[in-house]
């Protein structure tokens, strides 16, 4: 390490020897790739190597050296600059502006409000110095005023390095953010911040939900070049970050990459296209809520300043058309970093507001209607006067995690801190899942209130969503999944004073797998019902008025043992007796359509009887070839008990659900709350909730009744 010392110095000195013209040209290559920390050095080289009295280049190089330090955030040694190319005069329209961005950032409001008013004597109409001497101004106040915010650093993430852009997992089980620790892939400081590449690291929790230890994420994702800012799909199965790539000689515009997730472990990056255009910077993804955005910084033409938030649909093959999110959130300065709230709240990053510091927290909602959007700036402790960026909340919660600078000194290294604000959260939870149990994640809810919320949200990998309530509003909510019916649910929000959440299950029945209801019987050997299949039949009468947009094909079947002719007139009375009962207790007969198929649909295995039946296996069909089928010396494959089940499993009634839909949206598609019939819980209602079979009970006068709610 010693000898190692040496040859720095040796090598330092020897570049250092050049002449300050060559060290300023060297920089302004450097700063043409994005090199800043390269750049920077070399400035300062030629800076210290020019002659006092060469007051003009000493004063455009002290320019050149404070734009370098700023654009990798080292803040303290870019004001000295700054302040050294005022005392050489230089002729830079903007010195005095850009001298108060980096004080302001320092926290020395009162020399950042002297050099803004000094700056706007000659330039008044500049609409940023303008909002940034009002910042300056009212900076202390804010600041001395506080808030119910508190934040403070987070320990358990921060290392020596940078760590910043913090991203919660939709389940909230773990943390992903960017850290350029020692820990980071390759070992070669970049150009870029004189720091090494950074990487994604992750940290997860533990079974009682404490915080493990940091670690490197799994698979391909993290490589020698600078990834970071990641950001997921509602799902939590795609991530999309920023990747900076390498080239010796031509700008480092950023992209934007997705990376998929197969168990604990990332693909290799893939590059996400958004325009043709490749002059220009794409970071900082965010997914919205309902996975239909994604949003992005960029500093394409067609924007209002430096970087502005755009977005483009996603979800298909191609991306959507890119939009810019217009005046109500950019500026004529930088909007970086978008972010989300599971409720739908935008927040992002500007230094074009005024604001306290460098890049200051802004919340935004958009108006359903007119588009325009509606932004107020976060009081401090979440504003400072260092940048404050990439925030992450933990579920519906006003609490989470962001990134600040406001600790560093100016040195533009950024640390993670943990935010919460008091509140009396209430919420509704839920879990949508196929009736056998499994969940659903293509799953779609839909919540009416009767204060007139009318939103539409996806759920997780897990099949869950949460959504937030207001006290004393009735809500309906709708679970709906293609493949499935619909099952809808509802709920009054009463005032509370403590934290409060609703817990609802919505076990949607699968229309290609239809769901066993037992205890329906008929008489042996004809098609009357008897009285004991009254309870049955009866919660089945309830779930088609719960559900009165569905019309069905009722269905009945026999085992294959007898006439084939007479097994399909039997079943056919069957199914029209239940057919009358349904009618007779209120269902309209057009919903209905009975058909009797006798033995020739024989009974397919669905996953779930497989958990009850081991020796039966899925996508078996209990054909008579099945049944009866024996090994290579003659003997029965299944024994007596055994082919008696899968008989019994052949005699059923079903019901194929034809339409699930009718009446329930408008021409705009959205859904209508009176379409909907509520259901009337009672406190005696025991609706099985699985297929399970008691052999015992399977006799010839018992038919298993299948159906799809």
């Amino acid at each position: 390490m010693k000898h190692i010392h040496y040859l720095f110095i040796i090598l330092f000195t020897c570049l250092s020897c050049g002449s300050p013209e060559k060290s300023e040209k060297r920089g302004d290559f450097a700063m043409a790739i994005g090199e800043y920390y390269e750049a920077a050095n070399r400035y300062k080289q030629a800076y210290q190597r020019t002659p006092n009295k060469e007051r003009e280049n000493r004063g455009r190089r002290a320019v050149k050296q404070a734009e370098a330090f700023a654009r990798y955030g080292y803040t303290a040694r870019a004001a000295g600059a700054y302040r050294s190319a005022v005392r050489y005069e230089s002729n830079d329209s903007l010195l005095l502006r850009k001298l108060g961005d980096m004080l302001r950032m320092q926290g020395d409001y009162k020399s950042a409000a002297q050099a803004y008013r000094q700056y706007l004597d000659s330039v008044p109409g500049d609409t940023l110095a303008q909002k940034a001497l009002k910042g300056a101004l009212e900076a202390p106040e804010l600041k001395q005023k506080g808030s119910a915010y508190t934040v403070k650093q987070s320990r358990l993430f921060n290392s020596n390095r940078s760590d910043y852009c913090p991203a919660l997992t939709p389940d909230g089980d773990q943390i992903y953010f960017t850290s350029n620790r020692n820990a980071a892939t390759g070992n070669e400081l970049s150009n870029i911040t004189g720091q090494l590449p950074s990487d994604i690291f992750c940290a997860r929790k533990d079974e009682k939900g404490r915080w493990k230890p940091v670690e490197q994420v799994e698979g391909a994702l993290n490589s020698a070049l600078d990834e970071g800012a990641p950001a997921f799909s509602p799902d939590g199965k795609t991530m999309y970050f920023t990747l900076c790539e390498e080239d010796a000689n031509y700008p480092r515009m950023a992209k934007i990459a997705t990376s998929s997730r197969s168990d604990a472990s990332w693909g290799k990056p893939q590059v996400l296209k958004l325009t043709s255009d490749t002059l220009s910077s794409f970071a900082h993804p965010a997914v919205s809520p309902d996975g239909r955005w994604l949003y992005f910084a960029s500093d394409m033409p067609g924007g209002y300043g430096g970087f502005d938030l755009w977005r483009c649909t996603i979800g298909n093959k191609e991306q959507g058309v890119v939009e810019n999110l217009g005046p109500g959130i950019n500026t004529a300065g930088n909007e970086e970093f978008p972010a989300f709230r599971p409720t739908g709240e935008l927040y992002f990053s500007s230094d074009g507001m005024g604001g306290m510091g460098g890049l200051d927290l802004y919340q935004s909602t958009e108006d359903s209607v007119s588009h325009t959007w509606h932004t107020v700036h976060l009081p401090a402790p979440m504003n400072s006067q260092g940048d404050d960026f990439g925030i992450t909340f933990e579920g519906l919660h006003n609490r989470g995690f962001f990134s600040s600078s406001r600790s560093t000194g100016g040195r533009g290294w950024d640390k993670i801190y943990e935010f919460s604000f008091p509140e009396n959260l209430l919420t509704v939870k839920g879990w949508v899942y196929e009736q056998d149990g499994y969940e659903l994640p293509a799953a779609t809810v839909y919540m009416v209130g009767s204060d007139g919320t009318n939103v539409k949200t996806g759920v997780r990998a897990d099949g869950s969503f949460e959504q937030p309530l207001k006290p004393g509003v009735d809500y309906i909510l709708l679970a709906t999944c293609k493949g499935y019916l619909n099952i809808p649910e509802k709920i009054h929000a009463d005032t509370v004073e403590e934290e409060r959440q609703y817990v609802l299950q919505f076990p949607l029945p699968s229309i290609s797998m239809p769901v066993l209801v037992r205890n329906v019987f008929y008489e042996f050997d004809k098609a009357d019902i008897t009285p004991e299949s009254a309870e049955a039949l009866n919660r089945l009468s309830q779930m088609l008025k719960e559900n009165p947009n569905v019309t069905i094909e009722l269905s009945a079947h026999c085992d294959f043992r007898g006439d084939s002719l007479y097994n399909r007139r039997l079943s056919q009375r069957r199914a029209e007796s239940v057919v009358r009962y349904l009618v007779r207790s209120g269902i309209d007969s057009l919903r209905l359509t009975p058909l009797g198929y006798g033995k020739d649909k024989p009974k397919t295995i669905n996953k779930k009887l497989t958990e009850t039946y081991s020796w039966l296996h899925e996508a078996d069909t209990l054909t008579p070839q099945y049944i009866l089928a024996t090994d290579s010396t003659g003997r029965p494959l299944l024994d007596s008990l055994q082919r008696e089940v899968c008989h019994a499993l052949n005699r059923r009634t079903e019901f194929r659900v034809l339409r699930t839909t009718y009446g329930l949206f408008d021409a705009q598609g959205r859904l209508i709350p009176s379409a909907i019939k509520m259901p009337v819980p009672k406190p005696t209602d025991d609706v099985p909730t699985d297929d399970s079979y008691d052999e015992g009970a399977l006799t010839d006068e018992q038919e298993d009744v299948e159906f799809e709610f």
